[in-house]
């Protein structure tokens, strides 16, 4: 996969289906490398006639890392935080929104679709805000509005997400096997992926690239980001908001909290569906990506 110089970084990134066609480009969550967006899932959109874009974000798989940062410390982040003051970050989601258009830049792009999934899902939420210019339409995928009021992550989703995973040099059994515990937790519970194939991903993901450090500093830049509600009722472009109703990890209610704030935003909630996305609900996904790029159209068509 090449490398694109964006937004001053070096980031890894993939492209697939037609030059001419129209451009998606898709923002991975926390902690997770581009490849999660599953090959199936792509050669679909891409045989739609979209021109699909997908890259790792800063600090995770090959794009560049902030080891030089150091480790965040989250005691003094939550504590700026609560003190509204502005914590000590490595960098911050607007620093990932504006990498993101530094895709889009590199690439020689004006205008794309914007799909973000989770924490993909706030940086495109602030993509569209940001950089209005530059969004034709935006899909938000089990992902939130910042409003620190919502209901938490159940303690197992929460305690998944914290506690640190085995070291793979040490034991890369463990590994796996702790991938697969953390996909009965958080994933669809409707939709449960084969154990072999969870742990078969997972070991492309390790061997790809192992860098637990920067999922430490991308969790920092979510929990220290402020609320976008206020901000979220400036995007004027067609929306739509897709969430499972039964996501241990984003509740379902962020969800609809991002819905209520996005003017004409469209809500769609799949029950059965939790922190991930299944083989299953690839095609459903994928039909929300096109009634948001649709309906631009539509709208541009109209003026």
């Amino acid at each position: 996969m090449p490398q694109i110089d964006a937004n001053g970084l070096k980031l890894e990134y993939d492209e697939r289906g037609p030059r001419g066609g129209r451009p998606v480009l898709l923002i991975m969550g926390l902690g997770s490398q581009m490849t999660r967006w599953p090959e199936p899932f792509l050669d679909q959109l891409a045989g739609d006639g979209c021109r699909v874009i997908r890259f790792d974000n800063r600090d995770v798989g090959l794009s560049a890392w902030f080891d030089a940062a150091g480790t965040p410390d989250f005691g003094a982040i939550a504590g700026a935080v609560a003190a509204g003051k502005a914590p000590d970050l490595a960098y911050t989601l607007e620093d990932m929104a504006a990498d993101s258009v530094g895709v889009l830049d590199a690439l020689g792009i004006d205008q794309a679709h914007i799909v973000g999934v989770s924490m993909g899902g706030m940086i495109a939420q602030l993509v569209a805000i940001h950089y209005p210019d530059r969004v034709l339409s935006l899909t938000s995928i089990m992902s939130s509005s910042g409003n620190r009021a919502l209901p938490r992550a159940t303690k197992e989703a929460q305690a998944m997400l914290m506690t640190p995973a085995p070291n793979p040099e040490a034991d890369r059994e463990a590994f796996l096997d702790r991938a697969v515990a953390s996909s009965r937790v958080i994933g669809s519970p409707a939709y449960p992926l084969d154990e072999a194939v969870v742990r078969e991903r997972a070991a492309a993901d390790l061997d790809r690239a192992y860098h637990p450090a920067g999922f430490a500093r991308q969790y920092a830049a979510i929990i220290a980001a402020p609320d976008r509600r206020t901000r979220l009722a400036q995007i004027g472009v067609p929306t739509v908001v897709l969430h499972g109703a039964d996501d241990p990890l984003v509740p379902v209610e962020a969800g609809r909290d991002t819905a209520a704030n996005i003017p004409g935003a469209e809500l769609e909630i799949v029950e059965g569906m939790g922190h991930d996305i299944p083989p299953a609900l690839y095609g459903r996904v994928i039909a929300a990506i096109h009634r948001a790029a649709e309906r631009a159209s539509a709208e541009t068509a109209a003026q």
